[in-house]
């Protein structure tokens, strides 16, 4: 498994595996989660995103922004075919070496609070739940780790 910076014509998979994903989500949330509402043409444009290829497939993307004070992780997905070979931890351990790079002390990431495997996937990784907030009719939960 490669990671590596998106590129241009990696949008579409990306756009692809973000709706694989996530869908399954959609009848918990009773929407569309938001990361399946992004243009990922904006964030690959800007920098932000990068995508775990394996034998030339996009199986796992995050997309991260510069905050004041940390990284923010504003989306990461993993093809579920790929689930269970590690594409998640691998793309939060690429976070938290992006983090100490930038000089930022912590990343952050929120999820919904009805994607319960998260609630536990997060804290097996060291994150640590640090609020709870309703956003755009979304019920999120905040995580933050120190690096």
């Amino acid at each position: 498994m490669e990671l590596r910076p998106a590129a241009a014509d990696d949008a579409a998979p990306i756009q692809e595996l973000v709706r694989e994903a996530f869908v399954g989500y959609v009848p918990r949330i009773g929407r569309e989660p938001a990361p399946m509402a992004v243009d990922y043409r904006v964030p690959v444009a800007e920098g932000r995103c990068w995508v775990a290829e394996d034998d030339g497939r996009v199986v796992g993307v995050i997309q991260c922004a510069v905050q004041a004070g940390h990284l923010e992780v504003e989306t990461i997905a993993v093809a579920p075919q790929a689930h269970g070979r590690g594409v998640g931890s691998r793309l939060l351990t690429f976070a938290e070496e992006r983090a100490r790079a930038l000089g930022l002390p912590e990343v952050r990431l929120c999820t919904n609070e009805a994607m319960t495997e998260n609630l536990a996937y997060y804290p097996r990784r060291g994150f640590t739940e640090v609020a709870r907030a309703t956003e755009h009719g979304y019920c999120r939960v905040y995580f933050s780790k120190a690096v």
